[in-house]
């Protein structure tokens, strides 16, 4: 047999193919070196050699001479031998999933992705940053939403809300001219409060349910640093709702409303025509301009984890005070990475603390 027998090409770094294994066991049965095999199939003589070790078999011939049974042993490389020695090799390959080693973390990040309402990220940096968990079986994020992807948790992308509603594409719109003067723009507002490096700055907003004139809003109010939430119910999305639901809350916190409340931020709409009014001589309040949400981004992102309890278009008439305070808590209490893993609760009420210690402090200055 002469080398034109083969037209075999191979490529450095691949695996030897089952169609190469039949060459070398041809060329064994015909006495060729592991160097001359090497050569006519253009692979390293190492190669060749590891592969005759690892296919190699034992076969048992038996003789019958004189009346008598002998048996002989002797040894010959085998294509399948070969290929299934490879093929079980491949098996116990690469890195094993973090998922392989244990299951702990996987019931917990369902169970809180399901029941709990969690985003992955969530998930992944609370565990961490609390350690409840072995390092080596908590993945990233993106591994985490691969594991969602290929059907290794119970989790679905379905259920995550967010996900399925979030919009990747750019947009390039430009805010209308604002028309309707409410009060000062958010233009006049200091410029430190961006930095959200200090407490007591809000965000107001509402959210509806269906469409009817009759139905009620959800007024909304969060704290831009550390994104704690407020939530009040209002029998109809009127300016005169909106101030009743700003006097009864200026009386339920009292002597503190002037240290929780430096300044609010609303919109353009006609339920805040009042709200200048009715707070100019407690606190400041600030209008963006129309079609420019993005100008009240933390009020926009909390709505996002609203719609996750109240979907788009659900009446809000069967909607109790005892729903809207739950799904205020489970805001408040849900973990965020931006806060580095703590909750808005724990951030507000440190802030608050803070912030009372300072105010004796400026008014014994003061006096």
């Amino acid at each position: 047999m002469t080398q034109d027998q083969f037209n075999t090409v191979s490529r450095k770094g691949t695996h030897l193919s089952y169609q190469e294994r039949c060459h070398i066991k041809i060329l064994k049965k015909e006495a060729y070196s592991h160097r001359a095999i090497a050569k006519l199939l253009g692979r390293s003589p190492q190669t060749i050699h590891n592969e005759v070790k690892r296919g190699t078999i034992t076969q048992l011939k038996r003789q019958k001479q004189n009346g008598k049974t002998y048996d002989y042993t002797y040894t010959l490389y085998d294509t399948d031998a070969g290929q299934a020695n490879y093929e079980r090799q491949r098996l116990h390959c690469g890195r094993r999933p973090k998922w392989a080693d244990s299951n702990a973390f996987i019931d917990w990040a369902d169970e809180k992705m399901l029941q709990d309402k969690w985003s992955p990220d969530v998930v992944v940096g609370f565990a961490r940053e609390h350690q409840l968990f072995d390092a080596a079986i908590v993945p990233c994020t993106t591994t985490l939403y691969h594991w969602i992807d290929s059907g290794v948790m119970k989790t679905r992308n379905l259920d995550l809300l967010e996900k399925l509603s979030r919009n990747t594409k750019k947009r390039t719109t430009k805010a209308r001219r604002n028309k309707r003067v409410l009060g000062p723009s958010i233009e006049d507002r200091s410029k430190a409060i961006e930095t959200r490096e200090h407490f007591g700055y809000w965000e107001i907003d509402t959210v509806i349910g269906s469409q009817a004139a009759c139905d009620p809003v959800l007024l909304t109010l969060v704290e831009r640093k550390t994104r704690y939430e407020v939530i009040l119910k209002l029998k109809n999305k009127t300016a005169q709702a909106v101030d009743e639901a700003m006097d009864s809350l200026r009386q339920r916190a009292g002597d503190a409303f002037n240290q929780l409340f430096k300044t609010i931020t609303s919109d353009n709409g006609s339920e805040f025509a009042g709200l200048h009014t009715a707070l100019q001589d407690t606190l400041d309040v600030y209008f963006t301009p129309p079609y420019a949400s993005w100008e009240r981004g933390t009020s926009e992102n909390q709505h996002k984890i609203i719609r996750r309890f109240l979907p788009k278009g659900q009446p809000l008439q069967a909607l109790c005070e005892v729903k809207c305070l739950r799904i205020q808590n489970w805001m408040n209490d849900y973990p965020r990475k931006l806060l580095g893993y703590q909750t808005p609760y724990e951030c507000f009420v440190r802030e608050f603390h803070k912030e009372r210690q300072v105010q004796p402090k400026n008014e014994s200055v003061s006096a």
